[in-house]
């Protein structure tokens, strides 16, 4: 029985929808996160100089920890937006497969 509901899953067209734009979006984001922490890998790498620089006179905090802080933040928001997008348009295009295949 299991075998006939997963065949009808796959040959769902809201089921292939619901995993194509979750890979593409899950992509996205990934590339999105890859470039920026390569990013700042590479700064550390070839401007090390400028990432330590004070922000301005008679201060130690450097120009890197407002742009390391930068990537976790923004590592966080990537996260929650995925999180929006997946509890509301990919857990709408779940629940039409489950009922397209008479699951739910």
């Amino acid at each position: 029985m299991n075998d006939t509901i997963y065949q009808r899953i796959e040959s769902s067209a809201h089921f292939r929808e619901l995993v194509s734009k979750r890979q593409r979006f899950a992509a996205l984001l990934s590339l999105i996160m890859l470039v920026i922490y390569v990013g700042f890998i590479l700064l550390i790498a070839f401007a090390p100089a400028w990432l330590g620089t004070p922000l301005h006179d008679g201060t130690s905090v450097t120009r890197g920890i407002p742009i390391g802080i930068g990537v976790i933040v923004i590592s966080f928001l990537l996260t929650g937006v995925y999180v929006w997008r997946a509890n509301g348009e990919f857990d709408r295009l779940n629940n039409e497969v489950l009922r397209e295949v008479g699951v739910k």
